[in-house]
Parts: C-alpha cells; sequence; structure tokens
C-alpha cells in the first residue's frame, strides 16, 4: 500500500475527567474533548471541575495536544444566563476550541471568545454540504457530520466543502434517535438529554408484552422483533459504531478529525481504542496494513455488538460481537507513578492474584508479558501480600523494563 502523503486527521479523543485525559495523551490523541458545568451533555457523570481545567490544559499543552471544551446542549430561554456564567468562567483558563450545536449559544460565544474557534457538534445534525456552509459562514471552522450519514454522503460534501475542516465520529456507542436529540430520559425520568442529563432508558431492560409485529402492507413479514434475554431485552439499544477499517479512506478523503465516543467509559477504554486508532493512523500514513490484533484489541472493550451502522451503502452493518467472559482480558492495574528502582504504585482496577500471567499495554499496540513469578505485591505500607483488589492502592514490584507512569496492566 502506498503512504498517504496528505495531513493526516486529528485523533480526537474523549477525557470525562482527569485520568481519563491523561489515558488519552498517553495512548495517541492528538486532540481530546472535554466539559465542565452543566451544558456539555455529559453533565450527569463526566466532566470537570472548572477548579480542575488549568491542570487539565496545561497536561495537554505540555503533549502538544489539543483541548476542545463542549458547550454542546440545546438550552432553553431560563438556561442562558447560565451559558454566560459558564463561558465567563472559561475565560479564565481559555481551550483551543469550544464544541457547541445551538446557534444561541454560539452566538454568545462569539460575545465572550471573539476569535476561538467553534466547532459545530453531531448534535447539530449536519447532513448536507449546504448546512455545512452556513455554519462556516456563522462562524464555525469545522463541522461534526451527522453519525446518519453513509458513505457517499461524506465523500459528497467533503468534495463540495474543500475549505471547511469535516469531523466524524468513528468508534464508540451510539444513539437510537437522530443525532443523539433524544427525549426518551425526559419522558421517562424528567431528566433532559439535550441538557446532559440523559438517563440512557434506551440501554435499560424492559419486559416484553407483545413479540413481534408485521407491517399491513408487509403480509407475513416480520418488521420488529423483540427477542427476550432472562425475560427482559434490551430492544431500543444501538449497536457500537466502529469505522476502523476504513481509516486510510477517511484520511484520503481529508477529513480533519476521526473522533472516538465515551466519555463515561473508563479510563481504560479511552487507552485501549485510542491506542488502536492511533497505530491506524500511523500505518495508513507509511502505507502499512492494519495490524492484526486491531479487532482483538477493539473487542476487548466491548459490550454490545460493533457495526458500521450508516455508512455502509449495502450487506449487513453488524461486523463483530463483543467477547465472552472468557475471552475478555480485563485491566487489573493502571500504573501510578515510580516508588523506587523496581517498585512502581499502582491503582487497582480488578482483583489481581500473583499467579497471574499479565501483559502491559503499551502504546503503539505493544503487549509485553509479565508473567506470574515476575513481579511480587506489597500494601502501600509495605507489607506483602499475594492479591491486590479492585478500587484499591498498592506496590507492584518488578524489574519489567517496559513499565511507565500512565500504563495499564492486564490479563493475558
Amino acid at each position: 500500500m502506498k503512504p498517504i502523503n496528505c495531513e493526516m486527521p486529528e485523533l480526537l479523543c474523549p477525557a470525562g475527567n482527569m485520568e481519563k485525559l491523561s489515558a488519552a495523551v498517553t495512548y495517541g490523541a492528538d486532540a481530546v474533548y472535554l466539559g465542565a458545568g452543566d451544558l456539555n451533555l455529559r453533565s450527569a457523570g463526566a466532566g470537570f471541575q472548572w477548579e480542575e481545567l488549568p491542570e487539565a490544559f496545561a497536561l495537554t499543552k505540555a503533549n502538544n495536544v489539543q483541548a476542545y471544551f463542549c458547550i454542546n446542549a440545546y438550552p432553553r430561554e431560563k438556561d442562558l444566563d447560565l451559558v454566560k456564567k459558564d463561558l465567563e468562567k472559561l475565560t479564565k483558563c481559555p481551550p483551543d476550541g469550544i464544541i457547541a450545536a445551538d446557534p444561541g449559544v454560539i452566538r454568545i460565544i462569539k460575545q465572550f471568545f471573539p476569535s476561538i474557534p467553534i466547532h459545530i457538534s453531531t448534535q447539530a445534525n449536519t447532513g448536507n454540504s449546504e448546512a455545512a456552509k452556513f455554519w462556516k459562514e456563522f462562524g464555525a471552522s469545522r463541522v461534526n457530520l451527522a453519525r446518519e450519514l453513509c458513505v457517499t454522503d461524506i465523500a459528497d460534501i467533503a468534495a463540495k466543502c474543500p475549505d471547511i475542516e469535516l469531523e466524524l465520529f468513528v468508534h464508540g456507542a451510539m444513539c437510537m434517535a437522530i443525532s443523539g436529540r433524544c427525549f426518551l430520559s425526559s419522558w421517562l425520568n424528567d431528566r433532559s438529554a439535550n441538557m446532559g442529563r440523559c438517563t440512557h432508558p434506551c440501554r435499560f431492560e424492559y419486559k416484553a408484552t407483545g413479540l413481534r409485529v408485521e407491517e399491513k402492507t408487509r403480509p407475513g413479514n416480520d418488521v420488529w422483533e423483540t427477542i427476550e434475554e432472562d425475560g427482559h431485552t434490551t430492544f431500543f439499544a444501538a449497536e457500537d459504531l466502529c469505522l476502523i477499517h476504513y481509516v486510510r479512506w477517511l484520511s484520503r478523503l481529508g477529513v480533519a478529525a476521526l473522533k472516538i465516543e465515551g466519555r463515561t467509559k473508563s479510563s481504560s477504554y479511552v487507552a485501549q481504542v485510542a491506542d488502536v486508532y492511533r497505530a491506524a493512523l500511523d500505518a495508513a500514513k507509511t502505507g502499512s496494513a492494519l495490524p492484526e490484533r486491531t479487532m482483538f484489541e477493539l473487542l476487548n472493550t466491548a459490550t454490545r455488538p460493533l457495526s458500521t451502522a450508516f455508512f455502509k451503502t449495502s450487506g449487513p452493518s453488524t461486523i463483530a460481537q463483543p467477547p465472552s467472559a472468557e475471552e475478555r482480558k480485563p485491566i487489573v492495574a493502571r500504573i501510578q507513578e515510580k516508588r523506587g528502582d523496581d517498585c512502581w504504585l499502582v491503582s487497582v482496577k480488578s482483583r489481581w492474584e500473583l499467579e497471574k500471567d499479565t501483559e502491559i499495554l503499551v502504546p503503539g499496540l505493544k503487549r509485553p508479558a509479565m508473567n506470574a513469578g515476575s513481579y511480587s505485591f506489597e500494601t502501600i505500607h509495605g507489607e506483602a501480600v499475594d492479591v491486590i483488589h479492585s478500587g484499591t492502592q498498592a506496590l507492584l514490584r518488578t524489574d519489567q523494563p517496559d513499565i511507565m507512569t500512565g500504563y495499564f496492566v492486564r490479563s493475558a
């Protein structure tokens, strides 16, 4: 394969808190997106405290990573003062760009930040070239296209908008509603998804009272079918998006950024997925083949089937099923800091026993082994133990040369 000579897309990764931000930076992100306050569409569980932003932006700047701040909610009239208050707080620590969806919010952003780059959120449901041109005329420098577009739609828009940066979600959870503009959470729990308080009713388990339906003009064809497991079903739940096999094509198309969903996912999810897409972009740049372990790495993070969603114009969209519990390699710890020549403080993510063979997640899809017998545990007070437990800190002693601060360790 020939290398790609044009500028490569930016790898844009989620940062729901400082640990996830650090994971994204460590494993190859070119840029991160994050939020604080009540207007970033993840305010219920994946946002920074305002006082954390200086530290977050210092970390990104030190690593030459762009940081984009999300204020992509759709506020009602009563919320406009909150928009202004949040932007006032942001003036004390400006990001590299702001992600927004609502025209009124963008108008206010311009009053506080006349020259900051504005990126249009996928929530705006930009589905054609005229809409993209409208946003550029309105002052935006980048547009995240609607997730409902197919490959030919994306190619057509790119051809007609050569002077507009286009961004595309390539991996992660999808919403059953159009570009995430859903009202299920408001209806069931009085918490608006469009204000960042979604309770994800599409992921709830429901007990079916009707199993199968056919449409009047299609007799004999089951249009919708509900399949139960243990008496309940998640029939609203969409599959997860995965466009790893199209990274090279999107790079040649000139897409400005490939975006990973997942601010509410774990830091280990961010690390593994970022590592895969970084490797895929690097392979596209050099003309190399996609690394063999690519799909295993992505499936190891998956809890739902992986799909190309609307991207393909024909054929099945589902490309892989999540692994069974026996096939999965769970993350056991994250390396926090070095405490001596052969001693590391670790944050334990799941039960880790001394007899377990493990591997280190080294950026670049390297997975060097750290087998049982080559390491030992101590409590933070120095007492030797045979097992360490999730949610605790412990000391790991090993002379394994590949360990570094910020890396993850998982079962082999």
